[in-house]
């Protein structure tokens, strides 16, 4: 099998492979294919489902080559990027692994553990690849391809330069795995565990009428914060990816527990955005938008039972 060389070729001679096309990994492709790489293959398990044809019109659009499988889609690929969900990261590096160039790189944008991706490197070196977790810190879509992350691992330097040619805003937190991960992770228990506490508190006060004095309130205790354009950007994103905060959240408790904490808020945190992803998938928001305000939300959830 061929070997890639520490030392990448230039952008117009790289080929890449995408594991996962869904929101995060469309956003890099089409950066991607917009910055002149050689060549752009992906797979995700979606494009098999009914519900394929805005993929496969967005990989015609992006000159993107949606390959039948994982192992399909690496095998030439001087780097592999894989942005998929939490609950997955690790079947996706056993399933990507065995196909990929010997010395190819593995760029895992996973919101997981350090210790799931401890677990996926041992899968990608065992099979001679060279694994680099990756932390994002922050919503990818205001962003793009420059949304702010760490590297870590002991090939992250290596790979650096070529991710920050092709538009990445990548800096290495550490050569060791897990440092990288484990930052992302404790800061999601604050990111996550906000979006969970104003959901909480805000459908609760539409419920008794009392939001107005709420908000008030909240606003002279923290002046800073708009909580009125929080709390619509709040549960729209919740709304619309509830599931991955959950499994990232689970996640989170994975890296609290290993720290030797009870990990109350984090399960508490994923509950509640399981919650509203469960409701979302139901059809209780129905047609909603990112533009929807959170007390059309509110009044949605409350026609709901609890129990859902």
């Amino acid at each position: 099998m061929t070997t890639v060389p520490p030392t990448l070729p230039a952008p117009h001679d790289l080929r890449i492979a995408l594991i996962g096309y869904g929101e995060v990994g469309g956003i890099f492709g089409h950066a991607l294919g917009k910055s002149g790489v050689a060549h752009l293959a992906a797979f995700d398990k979606v494009q098999h489902e009914d519900a394929s044809a805005p993929m496969r019109a967005r990989a015609e659009s992006d000159r993107i080559a949606l390959r039948a499988d994982a192992i399909a889609a690496v095998a030439d690929a001087h780097v592999v990027i894989c942005a998929v969900t939490a609950s997955h990261a690790l079947a996706a590096a056993h399933a990507a692994a065995p196909g990929m160039r010997n010395g190819a790189y593995y760029l895992d944008v996973n919101s997981a553990s350090p210790t799931t991706k401890k677990q996926c490197a041992e899968a990608v070196t065992a099979a001679a690849g060279r694994y680099v977790e990756s932390a994002v810190m922050t919503s990818v879509p205001p962003y793009g391809i420059a949304v702010p992350m760490l590297l870590g691992g002991p090939d992250a330097e290596a790979l650096l330069p070529t991710l920050t040619a092709l538009g990445f805003a990548a800096k290495v937190a550490s050569t060791d795995l897990g440092v990288a991960s484990a930052i992302k992770m404790c800061r999601s228990v604050m990111i996550k565990g906000m979006e969970a506490l104003v959901l909480e508190s805000f459908v609760a006060a539409r419920r008794y009428g009392v939001e107005k004095e709420v908000l008030a309130s909240l606003v002279e205790t923290f002046p800073g914060m708009d909580w009125e354009r929080n709390g619509n950007y709040f549960f729209s994103r919740v709304i619309q990816h509830g599931t991955r905060r959950a499994e990232e959240m689970r996640e989170s408790a994975v890296t609290m527990r290993d720290a030797g904490l009870t990990p109350f808020m984090a399960s508490a945190i994923a509950d509640r955005q399981q919650w509203m992803a469960d409701l979302a998938r139901d059809g209780t928001f129905g047609q909603a938008t990112k533009d929807t305000p959170w007390r059309d939300h509110a009044d949605a959830i409350a026609r709901e039972p609890e129990s859902k």
